[in-house]
């Protein structure tokens, strides 16, 4: 694999000057098409590990151009991170991706989403199925102490198309792995399975496939995917969440929600 390190990194801490605004405290470029950053975290805002969040910037009428973004830190982190890709042409991202610390981005305190452990019954193992930048909510649950109490077993399956995509998740992980809070139990319940689609890596090909070949469970040394057992989270491109869908039912689980916890969920306002 290639070195996964980070192109760029800054970091601050700053008052913010507006209304709905929060300051950037750092900014981290991970390639030439993926970022993340942090600002600093509304005193007011509560959210569960796996939410979302409106955030955005000042448009050039005056208006905020907003778009909803899954929160990559977890509940109890003084700061949110968000991952991101960069699209020269997009309404948000084109100017977002140029942000530096201590800018101000606006965000509306107002969490919501289905990739939250409430809306899953409980089980043995949990998968989360991620492609690109659909692993942010991810990064949030994999960082928070609930996880490893409620499972026995956590997989993280990120997939991208090229290997400088992984870098993201790879140090997330190995963050995950040395952190004081979470690490020791990680450390016994957090299997990681990054996979490429379109430049050769150590798994090459799409994690649908993989299940359904039972390819990602003979490598990780699992059983079989299985209602009695298993949840599943799945959060990436159309594409995946339909095809995920289509696996989860097969073998009888069913779609859960906050208002009535199911076997597997997916977060349907956001696609990475």
């Amino acid at each position: 694999m290639n070195d996964q390190s980070p192109i760029q990194t800054t970091e601050a801490i700053k008052t913010s000057r507006l209304p709905d605004a929060q300051i950037v405290t750092s900014v981290t470029h991970w390639s030439d098409r993926l970022f993340s950053f942090r600002i600093a975290r509304p005193r007011s805002l509560r959210f569960r590990s796996g939410e979302f969040v409106m955030i955005g910037l000042m448009g050039d009428n005056g208006k905020p151009l907003l778009r909803a973004y899954s929160i990559a830190s977890p509940a109890w982190d003084d700061e949110l991170e968000f991952y991101s890709i960069k699209v020269q042409d997009g309404p948000l991202t084109s100017r977002l991706q140029n942000i530096q610390v201590g800018d101000e981005v606006i965000i509306r305190p107002k969490p919501v989403g289905t990739l939250v452990l409430d809306a899953l019954l409980p089980g043995k193992r949990l998968y989360l199925i991620s492609t690109g930048t659909g692993i942010a909510p991810f990064a949030s649950l994999t960082r928070d102490p609930d996880i490893y109490e409620r499972f026995d077993q956590v997989i993280l399956v990120h997939t991208t198309r090229e290997v400088a995509g992984l870098a993201y998740g790879a140090q997330l992980v190995k963050n995950i792995l040395s952190d004081p809070l979470v690490g020791e139990e990680a450390r016994d319940k957090l299997l990681y399975y990054p996979t490429t689609t379109g430049e050769s890596s150590v798994n090459m090909g799409r994690p649908t496939d993989f299940l359904r070949s039972g390819k990602l469970a003979g490598d990780l040394g699992l059983p079989s995917l299985n209602v009695t057992s298993d949840r599943v989270m799945i959060c990436g491109s159309i594409g995946l969440n339909k095809d995920m869908k289509v696996i989860a039912e097969n073998v009888g689980l069913s779609e859960g929600s906050n208002s009535q916890p199911g076997e597997y969920v997916v977060e349907k306002a956001f696609v990475g």
